[in-house]
């Protein structure tokens, strides 16, 4: 069950003053031919976003009130631990893989005889390279478009999914906040990358993007490392009134 995050708004005041002494930098995105690394802003222009610019409930603000620690090792990292890929954890009689393809594909054709589950055809407006694919089921065609974990299995094992138990762990990997149909060689060349060593070629789409790790990863409780934290801020000081995504727990500010 997810609820919100107690937090202090002089938390995220202090958080933000802690961030004017990163300078460290992070190599963003794809390689430069394809994705151009996103420019990192002066220390004074990341405060005054999260002081001024950036709403309390926005994904910028809720960004610096993330946990940071060390990336935990991968050791016993399996991906079966977080249960079968694709179960019908919402008991509507379509595995989660059809569910996020009926939701982010248009003009899609339904196998007959699916209860109107499986997609045979359809295009889906990638939202990581700001093209159109064209989808059709098949052994050679499916994996053109593939259902990517925003915020990637491994990656939460190492950031605190070890200590889940088991339902946990299947409920975030079938939960749609964190899914989203995607460009099939773009979701492998991202790998279990965080913020800090992948953002999509498309500029257009980075800021929704990382407003939806932050949200998944307030949701779920789970922490950063401090250069993706800092790759969160640069990346979400561009659109600092971006809203956490539809369904992501919200913090709450104590007086």
């Amino acid at each position: 069950m997810r609820t919100p995050v107690p937090v202090s708004l002089a938390l995220v005041v202090g958080l933000s003053v802690l961030l004017t002494g990163c300078d460290e930098q992070v190599q963003l995105g794809a390689p430069a031919a394809e994705a151009p690394p996103v420019a990192s802003p002066a220390p004074d222009a990341v405060v005054e976003a999260l002081v001024a610019g950036a709403p309390p409930q926005s994904a910028l603000a809720a960004a610096v009130l993330l946990p940071v620690k060390g990336r935990a090792p991968k050791t016993g990292y399996d991906r079966d631990l977080f249960g079968h890929a694709w179960k019908d954890v919402d008991r509507n009689g379509c595995d989660t893989r059809n569910d996020i393809l009926r939701r982010d594909l248009v003009d899609e054709v339904l196998k007959d005889g699916t209860n109107g589950c499986v997609v045979l055809t359809g295009t889906l407006h990638d939202p990581y390279s700001g093209r159109p694919i064209v989808f059709v089921r098949g052994q050679d065609t499916s994996s053109q478009v593939q259902i990517d974990h925003v915020v990637a299995l491994s990656d939460s094992w190492q950031k605190g999914a070890q200590q889940w138990d088991t339902a946990t762990r299947e409920a975030f990997a079938n939960d749609p906040l964190n899914l989203l149909a995607a460009d099939g060689p773009l979701n492998q060349q991202k790998g279990d990358g965080d913020t800090a060593t992948w953002l999509p070629p498309n500029d257009a789409f980075r800021c929704t993007y990382v407003a939806r790790q932050v949200g998944v990863k307030l949701t779920y409780g789970l922490w950063v490392t401090q250069a993706e934290q800092d790759a969160m801020v640069r990346v979400l000081s561009t659109c600092p009134a971006e809203p956490l995504p539809a369904g992501a727990a919200r913090p709450v500010l104590a007086p």
